[in-house]
């Protein structure tokens, strides 16, 4: 791929002069453009050092209104990034919808840096750009324009590069012996990046490769491969440059009653539709109070042994519980807790997206959340919101909930790849056990607040949400991150499965 770049090519100065004014007007009337329609925009530059990917965003930048634009510049992971997915640092510097972000290294470190230093051979590599390629697609999917340079020279346009910047008396602490040494190495790096380019072009994340050796042309090659990866972001959503494109509105959210206490809800179920899953559950299953308090001290001192050894280890855990409304997790989440040492977990309660990550990838809030290695998120609802109330309610399309079954997965590999533990929970209980803890909610003061009309109307969903709930553990429940379906209908023995279940998968893991 590389052999082909023709190194020679240049621009004269007056027509590079000539051209420059068009392409930077088109280019900040594009950004205004994508603004109003609500693109997300992620351009990343990779190639040699020296090969002027700086200037090249430097230059990219100048006509655009700052307030729309960050630039980020990629080193080696810090001791906070290592600690976490090799993702996770890219993820949460992800542009919200109609804002430009350039990075000037990127994702790729790992297969270049890393692959051409050995420190990960080729099956880690491999893996490696299979879990590229499926964040770049979930990335596409969710309508963000991937734009994507790789910067060419040749080894000895690279060492008089160095050479000039070294005796520049201002520009000198630029140059580094990684910087010597990446040059001895081209023949290396040079393969590396010749297997990056070929395993992660794809249809909807191709490589613009650029011929790099003379300035003007590089610059001028860089804006007309933006411009028409832009016009062709506005081509395929049949919008013109400028015009807000066809009304995306999603139905608006159902209306609660304004009073938990309203008499014309409906408190009965009526099963509908085939038998799943749920009905093979045993809800019949107890644990004595007696039993329950034999129990219980045991598991939480083990569970506080483990949570130490995972810190000493550094191993991450993620625990995800979900499950019909009154099931007891908020219960569940304190015994679990209860002994913990505080400093080493945190608890994350999900609402509705706010209108800043709304504005993101439904999974960037998630991504955001993530623990480092040796410590312990717990998720009171999580990611699978997508593919419960905002499937249900309708304020997901079909498209983007059906998609979301193969994102959830890729987000769960990548976690656990990681090294973290990940851990599912579903509180399964029976329609008429929700009836009877909604009744005892209203009936006692200091549970009242438990209760809302939101409750009551989610429950004339029951059949809609049942159907939901068992595709999503059919279809999200893996050999790296398998659903546990709790027995809910008693509280007592739902804490005892939870615990021991939790207590099992971490004893496997330091193993």
């Amino acid at each position: 791929m590389l052999e082909t770049l023709d190194l020679k090519l240049k621009l004269e100065k007056e027509k590079y002069r000539e051209s420059m004014p068009h392409l930077r007007s088109e280019l900040s009337g594009l950004q205004q453009a994508i603004r109003h329609a609500g693109i997300p925009v992620v351009v990343l530059f990779e190639g040699w050092d020296a090969a002027g990917k700086g200037d090249s965003i430097a230059s990219l930048v100048y006509p655009l209104d700052p307030r729309g634009f960050k630039v980020y510049t990629t080193r080696e992971a810090s001791k906070e990034e290592s600690l976490r997915p090799f993702l996770w640092r890219f993820s949460t510097r992800l542009p919200g919808r109609g804002d430009f972000v350039f990075l000037d290294r990127s994702w790729y470190w790992l297969l270049l840096e890393d692959r051409a230093e050995n420190r990960i051979n080729q099956h880690q590599a491999q893996l490696v750009a299979e879990e590229i390629r499926e964040f770049e697609r979930q990335l596409t999917d969710d309508g963000l324009v991937l734009i994507k340079f790789w910067l060419h020279i040749s080894k000895k346009e690279q060492r008089h590069r160095l050479e000039d910047i070294k005796a520049d008396r201002y520009e000198s602490w630029r140059v580094t012996q990684q910087n010597w040494q990446r040059n001895r190495s081209y023949k290396d790096y040079s393969q590396a990046a010749e297997d990056m380019l070929v395993t992660t072009s794809t249809a909807n994340a191709p490589w613009m490769l650029v011929e790099a050796t003379y300035r003007f042309y590089r610059r001028v090659r860089v804006f007309e491969g933006t411009l028409a990866a832009l016009r062709r972001a506005f081509s395929e959503r049949g919008t013109a440059a400028g015009d807000s494109g066809p009304s995306e509105t999603l139905p608006a959210p159902p209306q609660a009653a304004t009073s938990p206490f309203l008499r014309t809800r409906s408190e009965q179920v009526v099963p509908e539709g085939p038998p799943t899953l749920l009905e093979r559950v045993d809800l019949s299953k107890r644990l004595s109070l007696e039993e329950y308090q034999n129990q219980l001290g045991p598991l939480q001192e083990r569970l506080r042994e483990l949570e130490l050894e995972c810190y000493r280890q550094r191993v991450g855990v993620v625990i995800v519980y979900e499950g019909w409304d009154a099931a007891g997790k908020g219960g569940n989440i304190k015994r679990l807790t209860q002994e913990l040492d505080p400093r080493g977990y945190d608890v994350i309660p999900i609402s509705a997206p706010d209108a800043t990550e709304r504005a993101h990838h439904y999974l960037w809030r998630f991504w955001k959340q993530l623990p480092k290695a040796g410590h312990m998120a717990i998720f009171d609802r999580s990611w699978y919101g997508r593919v419960l109330v905002e499937r249900v309610e309708g304020f997901a399309r079909e498209a983007e909930w059906r998609r979301a079954y193969q994102e959830i997965n890729q987000f769960e590999r990548h976690i656990t790849y990681s090294g973290a533990v990940l851990v599912k929970f579903w509180l399964h209980l029976s329609p008429e056990e929700q009836l009877r803890r909604f009744k005892e909610r209203e009936a006692t003061p200091h549970k009242l607040y438990k209760i809302t009309a939101e409750d009551w109307r989610n429950r004339t969903q029951w059949n809609a949400y049942r159907a939901a709930v068992a595709e999503m553990l059919e279809r999200t429940s893996t050999s790296y991150a398998p659903w546990t379906i709790v027995e809910a209908e008693d509280k007592l023995w739902a804490r005892f499965r939870t615990l021991i279940t939790l207590t099992e998968a971490l004893e496997a893991r330091l193993k």
